[in-house]
């Protein structure tokens, strides 16, 4: 991680400034609740894209990029994330340049992310945001399965291609040369019901698609992205490629 005590002292003093200007007064309070891996870092630099916003900030002596879905952010500002995903030459075709190096954040607050155990009772300031049950109630594709039908008989899945009906709860797109998608049709199993899908294919969050891909288990792809079930290289089969 880049983490450094550099950066976490230089976070610090990025706060005191924030205070003296009005800025909310628990930021200092809540410091040393912060998780030794999460990065407090100050955007020197705001780019808007069409579906990401790119910062170049600064954590203590190190300056470098970082693209988080489209977000308001302004210069100078404070953020805090724990986790990015390092992209070498990544080309950004909406801005027409390539980033030597940069790195994709999940999650990103302007607030400290505190640690669980550490985090004051009824205080809810910094917690990362998590993919919510949307109420939605989707009948299942033909000759498809559910998504309670995936995770409940996942082992059977591994290494399959099945076919699920779901809406679009969150779509980030381009990463690692393709398209993230979060899919959810009201079923669940053992509080599992979201589905996260790789593909090609552009779509928006709202949309109601079916997908058709190979199922993966516990796949890893490093800096913390790790997941238990993931379709990959899905297709809709209802459209003309």
């Amino acid at each position: 991680m880049r983490i450094n005590v550099i950066g976490i002292l230089t976070g610090i003093i990025f706060l005191l400034s924030a205070c003296q200007s009005g800025s909310d007064p628990k930021l200092i309070e809540n410091i040393e609740s912060q998780d030794a891996d999460v990065h407090i870092v100050k955007a020197e630099e705001v780019i808007q894209a069409n579906s990401y916003t790119y910062l170049r900030v600064s954590e203590g002596d190190e300056s470098y990029w970082i693209a988080v879905s489209k977000m308001d952010a302004e210069e100078g500002q404070t953020y805090f994330y724990k986790e990015g995903l390092l992209m070498e030459n990544f080309e950004s075709k909406d801005l027409g340049r390539t980033f030597e190096t940069i790195y994709f954040v999940q999650e990103i607050s302007d607030k400290p992310l505190l640690s669980p155990k550490k985090m004051p009772a009824g205080d809810v300031h910094g917690e990362r945001p998590k993919i919510e049950k949307r109420e939605i109630s989707l009948e299942a594709a033909k000759d498809g399965i559910t998504i309670a039908e995936l995770y409940s008989n996942r082992d059977s899945y591994s290494g399959k291609t099945v076919r699920i009906r779901g809406e679009v709860v969150k779509f980030n797109p381009e990463i690692m040369g393709t398209n993230w998608v979060h899919i959810q049709d009201g079923t669940s199993d053992n509080g599992n019901f979201d589905l996260t899908v790789t593909t090609n294919d552009r779509i928006a969050v709202g949309d109601v698609v079916t997908f058709e891909g190979k199922i993966a288990l516990n796949k890893d792809f490093g800096a913390g992205y790790t997941y238990e079930v993931i379709m990959e290289g899905a297709r809709q089969p209802d459209l003309q490629y």
